[in-house]
């Protein structure tokens, strides 16, 4: 007994002199109004970062070898997630992606309108060996696995043998952790599939627990007939459709934002899970001769062609070019005023300038396209299944690239007053993680990865224009991406903490 009583004892004082656990160092950031991405009440709380993760979030001291820093009563909201972007292209050239982190953008979906970089494992595992600043996940691309199969010969319906090729292509692509299929069926190669082509694929996406996401047949002429097929696809393969950056964008539909709501509401309620993304600009961003498409059989010759452009669908003021190859003195100036100073009118300027655009050889010219109304942007916006996405580029001619996010928070959440800035967080944040599928991010809680955004809600806006498509926004103080700060005092700080997100990790 006195054997047992002596070990106890021994074991008792060994225990009271070994040391405690250690606790890790983290990074607390202490006074500030936390908007958690659920589309909740802001709530004034700490929150606690250690490694890569969110330790805690709430009312506690800080640990006496934590970094402390003071927020100052500024809103501390998730990283954003730019559900439709193009900013891959570039984040190896620019790894620090400022264009990204100066908006508060932490995560990106790229691979869309049908392209992908091809083998997409080989692309992911690029970025796991150099990460750039932001997260990384990608769609698996129709148009390339179209071009994979057909090649050259891409003017036509694919055979049934053919499209069976493309199954197995996607599969292999869903495979190595694509978040599911995007088309692009206003641009070559996918613009010659039929629906039949894209419910078989899309029923593949489905299979795997991907998404369809679409940039649609047609945005102008035909944008309902295009509605209906999207619609038709999700009903047929049962999967979830995102119309991708969605506009009314011609004249004759401006106002009719209520029709195509009414037309979603009611697919949603026959079964259809159908959402949305926008950008916050009236103007869009394409090659200068995509235009070629709209005339009559592509033949540019035609007048009436360039008479549809430039009254029914745009203006001669509402064509800027970004770049123009052929000849770069008319960069930064619309079709009205390069028809001025050439003296023609802007329907023979438009014909000429697209004559000499396709006899070019070299890289494409850039424009934007001056097409949507400001009340129809607003009221999509507003529908309850609406996320954003800046459909930018690292190095892209449009404000988007380095703008959209700040642009919807700053001009139409606050100043316009859209949705609440809560809703309009978890429209950034939490709900395009949940239509994606991105299970690691998207809110402030404990164990999320600890991709954060400290921003000032009554400064917050965009910079960027037209004329000066690379200015930065204000508003935004720090960005950690992954548990590292990457962004703080308006500059980059070279941290290259970003992360590949491949379908059904927990990342």
């Amino acid at each position: 007994m006195l054997k047992v009583i002596y070990v106890l004892a021994v074991s008792i004082a060994v225990s009271a002199c070994s040391p405690s656990p250690v606790e890790p160092v983290g990074t607390v950031i202490v006074n500030a109004r936390v908007i958690d991405g659920t589309g909740g009440p802001s709530r004034s709380v700490s929150v606690r970062v250690v490694g890569d993760r969110i330790a805690t979030v709430g009312d506690f001291e800080p640990q006496a070898a934590d970094s402390v820093i003071d927020a100052a009563g500024l809103v501390l909201a998730p990283g954003f997630i730019d559900t439709h972007s193009h900013h891959g292209v570039g984040l190896g050239e620019m790894p620090e992606a400022l264009a990204l982190v100066n908006q508060g953008v932490t995560t990106v979906v790229v691979g869309q309108d049908g392209g992908q970089v091809y083998p997409l494992a080989d692309f992911l595992a690029e970025l796991d060996q150099s990460p750039g600043a932001v997260n990384v996940a990608s769609f698996a691309g129709h148009g390339t696995i179209r071009s994979k199969v057909l090649g050259s010969d891409y003017k036509r319906e694919a055979t049934t043998a053919e499209v069976q090729q493309m199954a197995e292509i996607l599969r292999q692509e869903l495979a190595a952790g694509a978040v599911g299929l995007s088309t692009g069926l206003e641009y070559d190669p996918g613009s010659f599939s039929s629906t039949a082509e894209l419910v078989t694929l899309a029923t593949v996406a489905a299979g795997e627990g991907g998404m369809y996401l679409s940039h649609i047949r047609s945005e102008d002429q035909y944008f309902w007939e295009a509605i209906d097929e999207a619609i038709t696809i999700g009903r047929e393969a049962s999967i979830p459709v995102r119309v991708a950056h969605v506009k009314l964008a011609m004249t004759r539909w401006w106002g009719q934002s209520e029709r195509l709501l009414s037309t979603l509401d009611d697919a949603r309620e026959s079964g259809v899970d159908i959402t949305l993304d926008v950008y916050p600009y009236r103007a869009w961003n394409s090659g200068f001769s995509w235009l070629i498409t709209l005339f009559p059989k592509r033949d540019i010759t035609r007048r009436e062609g360039a008479d549809y452009i430039l009254n029914d669908m745009l203006s001669p003021e509402g064509i800027f070019l970004g770049t123009y190859t052929p000849n770069p003195e008319f960069n930064g100036m619309t079709i009205a005023e390069i028809a001025a100073a050439t003296e023609r009118d802007p329907a023979t300027t438009l014909m000429d300038m697209l004559a000499a655009e396709a006899a070019h050889e070299g890289e494409g010219s850039s424009m934007l396209g001056f097409a949507m109304d400001e009340p129809d942007i607003e009221a999509i916006m507003a529908w309850p299944l609406t996320v954003l996405g800046s459909d930018g580029e690292m190095d892209g001619v449009h404000p988007r690239g380095y703008g959209a996010f700040t642009r919807y928070l700053g001009h139409y959440v606050r100043d316009r007053g859209v949705v609440s800035l809560e809703e309009g967080v978890r429209r950034v944040s939490s709900m395009p993680a949940e239509q994606v599928g991105i299970h690691g991010r998207g809110l402030i809680e404990e164990g999320r990865y600890a991709d954060l955004v400290l921003f000032d809600p009554d400064t917050i806006i965009d910079r960027a224009t037209p004329d000066a498509p690379h200015t930065t926004s204000v508003g935004i103080d720090k960005v950690w991406v992954n548990g590292e700060l990457v962004f703080s005092d308006e500059a980059v700080t070279g941290n290259l903490p970003g992360m590949t997100i491949r379908r059904g990790d927990d990342r």
